[in-house]
């Protein structure tokens, strides 16, 4: 049985830019439960988790009650600066290009993020890309990177095969998530987590630019 490619990209620094908007969100989150806001580069290291396991690895010393309230006032406050139009979430240089010519070499697209389902479709529309994925896999849906299950789903609604599919992403829990179902793991090192960690984490490669990654995609056939 022939198996078909799947592109599984990350969306929070992978896909979108949205550090700026992430980090806003988790300040007053922080400060709304009279916490001091952890330090920026810290909230960036764990993009890529579910709510509730990020506020743990923020917050270690907090019991699960307060992780799951931190959680919730996060998901008030994103969806609230969404509303009043302060969430940027831009793509990055190449990204809609590079999502035209992986279908126009055959692969079939797809997205597993730490977000929700309505925080991932709210975002791709705004970049005119919901239509672009046949599979979705989010957070709200599944357990936290690196947990293979979503990946395991994407493979499944895709019809393609551990073998054949690619997770591009550009934090540790996406390489590591890659490792864990058979995946074939590439990152990408214009996001969160540098270059040596995603090695460490099991990265085949690491690529720099767009151009770089549909090489490698096309090596990888």
């Amino acid at each position: 049985m022939k198996h078909n490619r799947l592109a599984l990209f990350d969306c929070d620094g992978t896909l979108v830019d949205s550090q700026a908007a992430i980090c806003r969100a988790m300040d007053e989150c922080f400060t709304a439960h009279g916490l001091t806001p952890p330090e920026r580069v810290r909230t960036r290291r764990v993009v890529g988790l579910s709510l509730p396991h990020a506020m743990r690895a923020l917050l270690p010393e907090g019991e699960d009650d307060l992780h799951d309230a931190l959680a919730e006032t996060y998901k008030s406050a994103f969806q609230r600066h969404r509303a009043e139009g302060l969430v940027e979430e831009p793509l990055f240089d190449g990204l809609a290009e590079a999502i035209d010519a992986l279908e126009a070499d055959g692969w079939l697209l797809g997205v597993a993020t730490g977000k929700s389902g309505r925080g991932l479709r709210l975002c791709l529309e705004r970049h005119g890309l919901h239509g672009r994925f046949v599979t979705l896999q989010t957070a709200d849906r599944h357990p936290s990177k690196p947990n293979p299950a979503m990946l395991h789903a994407a493979i499944a609604e895709a019809g393609a095969a551990p073998e054949t599919t690619v997770m591009i992403g550009d934090t540790s829990f996406d390489m590591a998530m890659a490792r864990a179902g058979g995946a074939h793991a590439l990152g990408v090192g214009w996001g969160y987590h540098d270059s040596e960690e995603l090695r460490a984490a099991g990265a085949a490669a690491v690529v720099e630019t767009t151009p770089e990654l549909l090489r490698w995609m096309k090596d990888f056939t």
